[in-house]
């Protein structure tokens, strides 16, 4: 995997680990390799079918990839069909939790991550009061410590 990894970032800028949804829990994806290739943070999206989070890491890897900054508190449209994603800020003390292959790539933990967070079909966030309960757990906020997130499946594994 390692191997992989690197031939990947080599070849085209980045990597993206996808680990799907199992026993434990939803699907989510990441990044490797945008910060070492393009100086932006990595990526990580949550709670969707993996293969179509893989597609809009590389949407937004392209972005970065073509000069856009990708920063806490962005709306960026183009990623999801028709909606807005909204980026945020990971709390370094989930890295370990979610990251562990990036921390093995760059031998330390990466540097910044940022959450890619997608809408419910009406455009709420799961963090508005607005989104549905089931909205509200597909996704986790990784931009809270861990011990402020609310429990749940996202948590299990602290």
């Amino acid at each position: 995997m390692d191997l992989t990894i690197t031939a990947n970032v080599w070849q085209h800028g980045w990597h993206v680990v996808m680990v799907p949804e199992d026993e434990i829990g939803p699907g989510f994806a990441y990044t490797i390799g945008l910060a070492h290739t393009h100086g932006t943070p990595e990526l990580a999206m949550f709670g969707l079918d993996v293969r179509a989070m893989h597609r809009m890491l590389n949407t937004l890897g392209d972005m970065a990839a073509s000069g856009a900054v990708l920063k806490d508190g962005q709306v960026r449209q183009g990623v999801v069909d028709g909606h807005p994603v909204t980026l945020r800020d990971v709390d370094r003390r989930w890295y370990r939790t979610y990251f562990g292959r990036a921390i093995g790539f760059y031998r330390r933990p990466p540097l910044p991550v940022l959450q890619v967070a997608w809408p419910d079909t009406e455009g709420h966030f799961h963090w508005e009061k607005h989104a549905t309960q089931e909205h509200h757990e597909s996704q986790p906020q990784l931009w809270l410590p861990p011990d402020e997130h609310p429990a749940g499946v996202w948590t299990a594994e602290l």
